[in-house]
């Protein structure tokens, strides 16, 4: 493999940060281009000392003589602003972009890379949400790769290698339940931020926590697949795996099934997105099957965790329904973080907005962009 330039967008979040140490493990294939965050200035600054990247971005414009004045010894070059995310991933050093932004703020970057003939690590799943036919008609029409980050579309990638020619049946995404599997809907009226934030198996993001406990995150996984793999909607199933040791599963046209199995750890689909087609020698700790005497499987509960269903309705009707789907979900996550809101109000509000934000079943960019900014508006009205 040669050596391959990077930039990693959101490089102080979780995928980010993990996205270093994988970087830092091989230094004679990669070369760290470029680093970016939107508010997180001081552990921006550590970064960039620390892993030395050319450039370094941080989208709060605010803070941008902080981080230029922390970098002053350093020879990195330091930018702000949502344009300069946009500008950066086109410099001819850079070779893949790891979108790991969280939300729709990811959509415009994403676009630019392809547009400047970067491959693409995904783990923004929010940019195929929003406006998932127009990035990947685009990405087909430039030639570019989109490799996938998240666990269990990494996992689903990884089985469909040597079986790109022989058509998908199904796939199965696999979902932990998180800290509220099994739940009724009365018991999950009164739970606080704090227990939501508690995964079992996983350490992410405030946000994609969130969503997990409310099932969005596997709703936002679903739409997703769609555009990764190019299925109908009856082709996606969800199934509820306590262990999350079985990633994901792929079932093909003669009833073979193939799974991708390994302990929790992000780090395994990030390497493998930035190593494709090669797999690395890795130090990480090894799946015993001793360990785990029992995986278990349950079926998904889309009456109590609205939000599953939800986003396969958005997905069915197609155009910007899931645009708005996801711009409401950003906006009632927050809410519920910040106590306005209860649990169970994440998924009303959803769906109230879903309704009620004006449809295009044709969409451009600029379709995108009015619809999340009509949906965010009408969320915060809804509260």
């Amino acid at each position: 493999m040669q050596k391959k330039g990077v930039a990693i967008l959101g490089s102080t979040g979780s995928i980010g940060t993990q996205a270093l140490e994988v970087i830092q493990a091989y230094p004679d294939k990669f070369d760290l281009q470029v680093i970016t965050a939107q508010s997180n200035a001081k552990l921006l600054i550590e970064q960039a000392k620390r892993f030395q990247p050319n450039t370094v971005v941080i989208g709060d414009e605010s803070k941008y003589q902080e981080v230029k004045d922390g970098l002053f010894s350093e020879d990195v070059h330091v930018y702000a602003g949502d344009q300069a995310l946009c500008q950066v991933v086109e410099f001819r050093e850079v070779d893949v972009v790891l979108t790991a932004l969280v939300g729709y703020a990811g959509l415009k970057p994403t676009l630019a890379a392809i547009e400047a003939g970067k491959d693409i690590a995904l783990a923004n799943k929010e940019t195929l949400v929003v406006a998932g036919e127009l990035v990947t008609t685009r990405a087909r029409t430039k030639g570019i790769n989109i490799y996938p980050v998240d666990s269990e579309h990494s996992a689903i990638f990884q089985c469909l290698v040597g079986e790109f020619h022989n058509p998908i049946e199904k796939i199965y995404l696999t979902a932990s339940g998180g800290p509220f599997r099994g739940w009724e809907a009365a018991a999950l009226k009164s739970v606080t931020p704090a227990q939501a934030l508690k995964h079992p198996n996983w350490s992410m993001g405030a946000k994609i926590t969130i969503d997990s406990a409310s099932m969005m995150n596997k709703g936002l996984e679903v739409i997703e697949a769609k555009w990764l793999f190019g299925l109908k909607t009856e082709q996606i199933d969800v199934i509820v795996h306590p262990q999350s040791i079985v990633h994901s599963l792929v079932q093909f046209q003669d009833g073979s099934m193939k799974a991708q199995m390994g302990l929790p750890d992000m780090k395994l689909p990030i390497q493998f997105a930035l190593t494709y087609p090669d797999r690395f020698k890795t130090e990480f700790p090894r799946f015993n099957f001793l360990d785990y005497p029992q995986l278990t499987f349950e079926k998904t509960d889309k009456t109590t965790f609205r939000n599953l269903q939800l986003a396969y309705d958005a997905l069915e009707k197609g155009g910007t329904a899931a645009c708005a789907l996801n711009a409401a979900n950003e906006i009632s996550v927050q809410l519920f973080l910040e106590e306005k809101i209860g649990f169970l109000d994440i998924a009303r509000i959803n769906e109230h907005t879903m309704i009620q934000t004006p449809f295009i079943s044709k969409p451009g960019y600029e379709d995108y962009v009015e619809t999340d900014r009509l949906a965010r508006e009408f969320a915060l009205k809804r509260k």
